[in-house]
């Protein structure tokens, strides 16, 4: 628990944080990513097997930061994904990190530490137990974390809507008013410049939010109401046309199942929300989707409920792999070798932390 207190000047490494949308990489010794691709999900040709997916992906990487393989330990963020607790999810997942452990040692990596991205993106709001609601390229996941371990038997929640859902979204409603656009790249680069999640709906409905943005070869616009019913259907999906939980009854109800689950030790782990994700950046979100919690649950558990914003932005994954990685007990106790793979991977290496 006390992690982040041995920080210290470690020999640098390479991180990885595999996103749903696409991947940062980069040193850890720098400031920030020094660069980004597509996530290795979405590599090359999605039909070859993933085990020469991953390889031609981190040979690109490690092409693009003009690095050998064999000269640094590297940090990868497992996208969250095969959400059950069930027997073929387990298999699924045991079977992506061995691929990628496999591909890498094959690279001659000296140590590698596959984490699961939720648990980075809490690590990087110095938590290690909270509930981390990651707003993803097309779904929204809300996973509880108790001391660095993700609570699969209490329940990992998914809202069928991502940023790509609400880009969309924002694309209808200019289409509405008859915008002309070049690309939905034009639509995203607004979201992400001029929209927000009121506190109150219904209030700012009655407001002049009228505000303007230049987008780089296409000109001025100009959005009113657009602004903040783009984030709404977060909160109300049927205003965009989906039939799903609202993001705050999916994070009341995971917390329910935390609640329920009884944890020795810690009755309150679960009222630490960390948002992640591009789209978790909107401005008002963390106090919307508090106040929201506030009103939907008993005053028993809502008491002591705070909900943290993206403490990176869009990077906060690639900065917990960071922080993590200058721990004075990262390559002791945090990596894999290539002969603990082979000796001890098929008795679950590590797989209380993926």
């Amino acid at each position: 628990m006390n992690i982040y207190g041995q920080r210290t000047q470690a020999t640098s490494s390479i991180i990885v944080d595999s996103g749903s949308g696409y991947c940062k990489f980069g040193w850890s010794k720098y400031a920030r990513p020094s660069g980004r691709s597509a996530t290795f999900l979405e590599f090359g040709n999605v039909e070859s097997p993933m085990h020469s997916r991953l390889r031609h992906f981190f040979t690109t990487i490690y092409n693009r930061m003009l690095v050998k393989p064999s000269t640094q330990p590297i940090v990868i963020s497992i996208p969250i994904s095969h959400y059950d607790d069930t027997e073929s999810a387990k298999a699924a997942r045991k079977q992506l990190k061995a691929a990628i452990y496999s591909v890498l040692f094959e690279m001659n990596v000296p140590a590698v530490c596959a984490i699961n991205q939720a648990v980075l993106a809490l690590y990087a709001a110095r938590q290690t137990s909270g509930i981390v609601v990651n707003i993803g390229f097309n779904a929204t996941s809300v996973v509880p974390i108790l001391r660095g371990k993700v609570m699969r038997e209490v329940g990992v929640e998914v809202v069928g809507q991502g940023a790509i859902k609400l880009t969309g979204f924002l694309r209808d409603l200019m289409q509405q008013k008859n915008m002309q656009f070049e690309s939905l790249y034009t639509v995203r680069t607004l979201k992400e410049n001029l929209c927000y999640v009121a506190a109150d709906y219904e209030a700012e409905l009655s407001k002049n939010t009228e505000a303007s943005f230049e987008v780089s070869g296409e000109g001025w616009f100009t959005l009113s109401k657009e602004r903040f019913q783009t984030g709404e259907i977060l909160f109300q999906p049927r205003m965009g046309g989906t039939r799903t939980m609202g993001l705050h009854q999916a994070v009341a109800l995971c917390m329910d199942h935390c609640q329920a689950a009884d944890v020795m030790g810690d009755d309150g782990w679960f009222k630490t929300v960390v948002l992640a994700g591009g789209t978790a950046c909107l401005p008002g979100l963390p106090e919307r989707l508090e106040k929201e919690l506030y009103a939907t649950l008993p005053a028993s558990m809502s008491n002591g409920i705070r909900v943290i914003p993206p403490p990176y932005g869009t990077d906060s994954a690639w900065f917990g792999a960071k922080l993590m990685s200058n721990l004075s007990t990262f390559h002791e106790i945090w990596c894999v070798k290539k002969k603990q793979f082979h000796q001890k991977y098929g008795r679950s290496l590590l797989m209380d932390y993926w």
